[in-house]
């Protein structure tokens, strides 16, 4: 697989991870009204979420290839 190919198609898994992260965290606002326990799960989910965003910017880090939003 070329080089270049690679690098696109892990920005684009990069950036799919950044929308789902915002998305999560977002949500906590939603279910803030279902009680505490929603909040938890919500919170939960969201920090995976960024974790697997924060993983991929580590690996395009790596590659030295550059982000931009």
């Amino acid at each position: 697989m070329n080089s270049s190919i690679a690098h696109a198609e892990l920005i684009a898994t990069y950036r799919k991870a950044q929308a789902e992260a915002a998305h999560k965290f977002g949500l906590i606002k939603t279910v803030a009204a279902k009680g505490p326990k929603a909040i938890q799960m919500a919170v939960e989910t969201a920090e995976k979420a960024a974790k697997r965003r924060d993983a991929y910017a580590k690996k395009l880090a790596a590659l030295k290839v550059d982000i931009k939003d």
